[in-house]
């Protein structure tokens, strides 16, 4: 039978690989998508956008090697959109620059099915950008031109006018001709342009991994083969070159070069490592999913006021709490007289939106700093608890360190389970062959079951990708589910929150003092 939905396909520019530079339309294309089809060269945590179920193929294309022929894109594209699906086709840089996009849109208006073109960065433009090279400058350029340097320009039917990019032309960028660069550079200077132009290529654009060299059109060649320089890679020629002694910005960066997994949710939290020139490769291991059975806590809910205190250990357990107290058509005012406590600032903060004033927090933001809060240095055989009631909503995975200790000193605590913790189950597999090759210089885990999971879904690759990776943790019992693991722990702040850990991997990377 089939489908009476409206077919539709997207063909999305992902941009050159700075996540920063995909687009908001791209975005909102994604987020729709029944299919997508997805090629090598772009940043893999766009995929994190769609967070809902969707087909994921992948076309990609790396040193000559094709996942798919265009022929098989263009089949399936058409295929996908006939049973009436969304479709968003993913493409490295720009679809219309050098991108094939053109052709795939031709395959679409020859079956009569609806396109859009989202238009992205190129890396014509992007990476010079990013090397501190403009394309035009009142001075040095009025005019640019960005050719195909994967050509074979030395067939007779050739469509490039060399004579005319050699003079008149003030820049050229070259896309895909690293490996024809010798005969390209000859070609030019053949044509009567000058052997002191100057030249530069910039490889892995706006990527942690950019690499530039400069030199002339005469010596560039040379540079490229003495430097190892392999594609992908843009080629600048042009009096602009010379502007990237005063220009450049991206490779000045205190953290340029660091490639930062994160695995749990971005937050603004870690954005200081981005101002400072780290990549956030966002890769979350834990999703949150709704206790197997709301018994416990809504009797908990129920018969709120016989409690003390209520204690909230996150704010995921805050936000989890309070929706939950709300939906079962309580109101905040039947928790008058109660005390809470809050495990760590932004655990405070979440409870101030909610109109709660928080009466303790632990000077350490775990289960160990609880039990000083609570029972300081009584003797619990003393019962200095008894007659005490406390709250704790917990994640199905919390430690028993705390309630515990509670109890042992005659206090008494019921902990129902707010969230259980789950392992995700999209995008692991697909960011795992990314992850592999991505040069992770640094991986941060805020938990032990964020690095268990992560361990799990890497599998046998895991011991692979944390090879030579600095590994930064947010307290000491993550650290200690690392160290078990045969991993060592090299960042770990005092205080346990992503502030306090951005800031060390900071100090740490930088050599900088703490703020």
């Amino acid at each position: 039978m089939k489908s009476t939905k409206s077919p539709k396909v997207y063909l999305i520019g992902a941009g050159p690989g700075d996540i920063g530079l995909f687009t908001i339309k791209g975005i909102r294309c994604l987020r729709k998508a029944d299919v997508v089809i997805y090629d090598y060269h772009l940043n893999p945590q766009i995929l994190n956008y769609i967070d809902h179920d969707a087909e994921f193929i992948y076309a990609g294309k790396r040193g000559g090697h094709h996942a798919m022929t265009q022929d098989e894109i263009n089949a399936a594209l058409i295929q996908k959109a006939k049973q009436g699906k969304t479709v968003c086709r993913l493409k490295g840089g720009d679809p219309f620059v050098f991108g094939r996009g053109g052709e795939e849109a031709e395959a679409l208006w020859e079956q009569g099915i609806p396109f859009e073109i989202v238009p992205g960065v190129s890396s014509s433009i992007a990476a010079p950008a990013y090397a501190g090279i403009p394309l035009t400058h009142r001075k040095y350029s009025s005019s640019f031109s960005v050719i195909a340097g994967n050509e074979d320009i030395t067939k007779a039917d050739s469509t490039i006018d060399w004579a005319n990019l050699a003079s008149g032309m003030d820049t050229l960028v070259f896309l895909m001709g690293v490996k024809n660069i010798n005969a390209i550079t000859s070609k030019l200077i053949e044509h009567g342009k000058s052997a002191d132009t100057p030249a530069a290529v910039v490889r892995w654009g706006t990527r942690p991994e950019q690499k530039t060299i400069t030199g002339t059109l005469e010596n560039i060649a040379a540079l490229v083969q003495d430097t190892h320089i392999k594609p992908p890679a843009v080629m600048i020629i042009g009096n602009v070159v010379k502007l990237r002694e005063h220009l450049r910005w991206y490779e000045d960066k205190p953290l340029f070069g660091q490639r930062v997994l994160i695995t749990r949710k971005y937050t603004d939290e870690y954005s200081p490592l981005e101002e400072l020139g780290a990549e956030i490769f966002e890769f979350p291991t834990i999703e949150l999913a709704p206790p197997a059975s709301y018994n416990e806590l809504d009797a908990a809910i129920k018969s709120i006021d016989k409690y003390n205190w209520i204690v909230l250990t996150s704010k995921n357990a805050v936000n989890h709490f309070m929706r939950r107290y709300f939906s079962k058509g309580h109101d905040i005012r039947e928790m008058k007289g109660i005390k809470f406590c809050a495990v760590g600032s932004k655990t405070a903060e979440a409870m101030a939106a909610y109109g709660i004033k928080v009466d303790m927090v632990p000077d350490e933001f775990n289960a160990e700093g609880l039990v000083g809060l609570f029972i300081k240095d009584a003797d619990p055989s003393s019962a200095p608890l008894a007659g005490i009631r406390i709250l704790l909503p917990k994640p199905d995975n919390a430690r028993d360190v705390f309630p515990s200790a509670i109890r042992n000193a005659s206090g008494e605590i019921d902990t129902p389970v707010i969230y259980r913790s789950v392992k995700p189950e999209k995008h692991g597999k697909r960011l795992q062959r990314f992850l592999k090759e991505g040069r992770i210089s640094i991986a941060t885990f805020t938990s032990g079951a964020a690095f268990n999971n992560f361990i799990e879904i890497m599998g046998e690759d895991s011991a692979a990708v944390l090879h030579d990776v600095t590994i930064a943790v947010i307290g000491p019992v993550t650290k200690k589910a690392v160290e078990k693991a045969g991993f060592k722990v090299s960042i770990m702040p005092q205080e346990s929150t992503i502030k306090a850990l951005v800031q060390e991997i900071i100090s740490h990377t930088t050599g900088a003092a703490k703020a």
